[in-house]
């Protein structure tokens, strides 16, 4: 088994995030390989204290920006954001104290 901080790489602060916290819901930024199982197991490795009811993931697609260049030569660029996956983890019992005091 690969150590759990490979597979949830960091915590989603946004606002829609901060609020499902309420609701005993954390969002984190997983692994693109990492499956529901992987992710529950990992959540329970690094936060003893909790037990995992449900693991919803999806697939965040990149988004189109503009890079800028430089001179008039250069034109109009567009780049790509990358690719990455998302974590929604329902709670049974207990808190995730990183989300504490938001």
């Amino acid at each position: 088994m690969r150590p759990p901080q490979s597979i949830v790489l960091r915590p989603l602060l946004t606002e829609k995030s901060v609020a499902g916290t309420e609701k005993g819901k954390y969002t984190f930024q997983v692994d693109m390989e990492a499956n529901k199982i992987e992710v529950r197991q990992a959540i329970e490795a690094m936060y003893p204290e909790v037990k995992v009811a449900a693991v919803n993931t999806m697939i965040v697609h990149g988004k189109v920006r503009r890079v800028s260049g430089y001179g008039r030569r250069m034109g109009r660029r567009f780049g790509k954001t990358a690719v990455w996956k998302k974590a929604v983890v329902t709670l049974k019992s207990g808190k995730i104290p990183i989300f504490e005091g938001l």
